[in-house]
């Protein structure tokens, strides 16, 4: 457990007669309020000389000091996982994901995700939830992820997130052809649990959540396709959903994907590579954002990695073994 220097700060006039936790999550935006409202049930924030209460009223005038109080988040263990480090600074930590790197420990994975290795990188992430992940790629997908090095850090990179300034773009090979007027759209369909198998999820347009996926087709293959996607929203397995839901499944997708049809092998001798390419082919390439603290948009791109160029060169050239 550590305790940052506290802050002050005074009650605007105009926030006469709002909650205190309303008003100190305004006032010291670096944290979330539900951080907030722990710190204020834990005696950690003083009103004018006297412990606060979330629910109390201010007048407007009040000196408020907050001392942040930041604990160990989890029992996971520090080990040394070897990270693709693309950028890092005291802030912020960029990393290219490989694939069958689980990023945060669950059931079957309790070590050697790369929350255990980021507690090795950076020692001090014990104190931010989730050690500073702020978004999660599926074990199998490559590429880009930022990681926030601080508890402010972190909020300002979460409110990104739900802002959508965050921008995230992917590159995937799918299964199927693009007529010429889809080569180019949008899926904006919801996306919840699948109501029988609880594993995974399904396009739900009427309780899900919000789900909007762009794309755009680079290259035909034969019956199959490279493709650009753009994320508005970050729903769990949403790339793989949206695609598979409007009949274009990743490659090598074991959940949401397909078998190759006959009349595609017949045609594209290469296809026998998709139906041996072991993971989803889908890879983060681009990521940029505002940074939480120079506040200048920046960006960060990383090439495909070996096993997918392979896979379009094989599935463009129409080779078989």
């Amino acid at each position: 457990m550590s305790i940052s220097a506290a802050l002050t700060a005074r009650v605007p006039q105009e926030m006469a007669g709002n909650r205190l936790d309303q008003v100190c999550a305004d006032l010291f935006p670096d944290y979330s309020r539900s951080r907030i409202q722990q710190w204020i049930k834990s005696g950690k924030l003083l009103v004018d000389d006297k412990t606060g209460k979330a629910k109390q009223k201010v007048f407007g005038g009040e000196n408020l000091v907050l001392e942040p109080e930041l604990q160990e988040e989890g029992e996971w263990l520090p080990e040394p996982i070897n990270l693709n480090i693309v950028y890092e600074d005291e802030h912020i930590l960029v990393i290219n994901k490989q694939a069958g790197l689980v990023v945060h420990p669950a059931a079957g994975n309790w070590s050697g995700t790369l929350l255990n290795g980021l507690l090795h990188h950076v020692p001090s992430l014990v104190n931010v939830p989730r050690a500073g992940i702020v978004h999660r790629l599926d074990k199998d997908t490559t590429g880009l992820m930022v990681v926030a090095k601080s508890l402010p850090t972190q909020t300002h990179l979460v409110a990104q997130l739900q802002a959508r300034t965050v921008s995230r773009h992917y590159q995937a090979v799918v299964h199927g052809t693009f007529a010429a007027k889809d080569k180019l759209g949008t899926v904006d369909i919801a996306i919840g649990r699948h109501p029988t198998q609880r594993v995974k999820m399904a396009a739900l347009e009427n309780s899900g959540k919000p789900a909007v996926t762009h794309y755009r087709v680079v290259k035909d293959l034969q019956g199959f396709a490279h493709v650009h996607l753009q994320l508005e929203t970050g729903r769990t397995h949403q790339i793989r959903v949206h695609m598979a839901h409007i009949g274009y499944p990743l490659v090598g997708d074991q959940v949401y994907g397909k078998k190759v049809p006959t009349k595609v092998r017949n045609h594209n001798p290469g296809a026998v590579h998709a139906e041996a390419f072991p993971r989803q082919a889908l890879h983060a390439w681009r990521l940029s954002l505002v940074h939480p603290v120079t506040e200048e948009t920046v960006f960060w791109e990383a090439d495909l990695p070996e096993d997918m160029v392979q896979l379009i060169d094989q599935l463009a050239e129409g080779e078989g073994d």
